[in-house]
């Protein structure tokens, strides 16, 4: 069983800051691929950034150059370092793990992000 517990959402002012924290706990296999998605309010659930074992990263176009994003393979962590945050950001931020041997995917229960003045 996987468990993956978020942390670091909140309110922040339009231009501000945050970093979202993702633990992942249980049988998790060296290769796997973490990311963040995002969901807002009456929209599709959509991807934010990916980033591998090795750290082969992949960002959507809406948060590059703002956000990045960042693992700590022997902690099973991954951060998202969220820069110049806008109010179209402002959403549930889910963590998700994929295991890629066995393409078992696995999601956390989000945390959410306010971005208003």
């Amino acid at each position: 069983q996987v468990q993956l517990v978020e942390s670091g959402g909140g309110l922040v002012q339009p231009g501000g800051s945050l970093r979202l924290s993702c633990a992942a706990s249980g049988s998790i296999f060296s290769m796997n691929i973490m990311g963040w998605y995002r969901q807002a309010p009456g929209k599709q659930r959509e991807l934010v950034a990916l980033i591998a074992t090795g750290g082969s990263t992949n960002y959507a176009d809406s948060v590059k150059g703002r956000c990045t994003i960042s693992r700590e393979n022997a902690k099973n962590t991954v951060y998202l370092d969220m820069n110049s945050l806008k109010p179209e950001d402002t959403a549930v931020y889910y963590c998700h793990l994929k295991i890629v041997i066995s393409n078992q995917n696995y999601w956390g229960q989000g945390t959410q992000v306010t971005v208003s003045s």
